[in-house]
């Protein structure tokens, strides 16, 4: 069968996506750029989202006490070595939120990826609430020549769960900043936890509609893990009960659902999060990596018959 994406796997491929639009593979190289967040500095709240501790997802060569050009350096070097034929590559600004600051501030801080030969693109992770007009004509003019992809932290499409978490912003908010940034010109990724707190199954799956709906060029699916130096952590510990993390299997299971009902368009990234085994409090799916996942989702798949948008309305 020749499904939708014009490729043999039974989901529209991050991996995939960018060899047929660059010819060849494109590499990720992460950046920490020393940003913050607005409900982190006292601008909307202290402490950040509760879930969230940024070491459980750098990788050992970003620090803000390093400089961008550095970063970019190590990380060309690094994946250049383990990947023998990454020759392209994207710098990845993902460490907290990274529009905050001034449109001047921003230029200076992509600069050094923009002059690199080896860097194709941008891929830059932010919140919805950190993005203007300005900033969309900066990163439209961008994209003119080099990829641009704006993720959105999502997150969740209920206010109720966004307001137990502290992220201090809506979904309609959510919304309005990934209509804006498509009308610019830009691409728009999209970010949801699922297992979050005060949210049942069955309204975890009702996301795939209403998500759906919105123009996004790719998306990234994480399982809610309770992460080590996180406000969650202390809320875990003293009531277990409140939360419904996932098991592996069940996980599978619920993910091939929700990609049955996915929109066929959407290029997936990532089913799944993973944490540095020192920094995983739950739940524990033993040494399982995330290819591992893939390759339990592809099969289920496989069994089912069954693809992508398959149940797509």
């Amino acid at each position: 069968m020749e499904y939708p994406w014009k490729h043999q796997r039974r989901f529209n491929a991050y991996a995939q996506y960018f060899e047929k639009m660059m010819g060849e593979r494109v590499q990720k190289v992460t950046i920490d750029a020393g940003f913050t967040c607005p409900n982190r500095d006292g601008k909307l709240a202290r402490g950040g989202c509760t879930y969230c501790n940024n070491d459980s997802f750098n990788p050992s060569y970003n620090t803000p006490a390093k400089t961008v050009e550095l970063q970019i350096e190590e990380g060309i070097e690094f994946h250049a070595n383990r990947y023998r034929r990454a020759n392209k590559f994207l710098a990845y600004f993902q460490a907290y939120s990274n529009t905050y600051t001034s449109l001047e501030n921003l230029k200076r801080i992509y600069a050094p990826a923009l002059e690199k030969d080896e860097i194709v693109g941008l891929v830059i992770g932010t919140r919805p609430d950190c993005i203007d007009d300005d900033k969309l004509r900066f990163f439209a003019d961008v994209a003119k020549t080099h990829y641009v992809i704006l993720e959105y932290g999502i997150e969740s499409v209920y206010n109720k769960t966004l307001k137990r978490v502290n992220r201090q912003h809506t979904f309609e908010q959510s919304i309005e900043a990934i209509e804006k940034t498509v009308a610019a010109g830009i691409k728009v990724g999209g970010h949801l936890i699922f297992g979050l707190p005060g949210e049942s199954r069955e309204e975890m799956m009702a996301e795939v509609e209403i998500v759906s709906k919105l123009p996004l060029n790719n998306i990234k699916f994480h399982q809610l893990q309770i992460i080590v130096d996180t406000a969650m952590q202390k809320e875990y510990l003293k009531y277990p009960e409140r939360y419904q993390l996932f098991g592996f299997e069940e996980y599978i299971e619920f993910m091939v659902n929700f990609i049955e009902k996915l929109n066929p368009n959407f290029v997936v990234e990532r089913f799944a999060g993973e944490v540095p085994p020192r920094l995983l409090v739950s739940p524990s799916w033993g040494n399982i990596r995330n290819d591992q996942i893939l390759q339990r989702i592809e099969k289920e798949l496989e069994l089912r018959d069954s693809w992508q948008g398959k149940f797509y309305k």
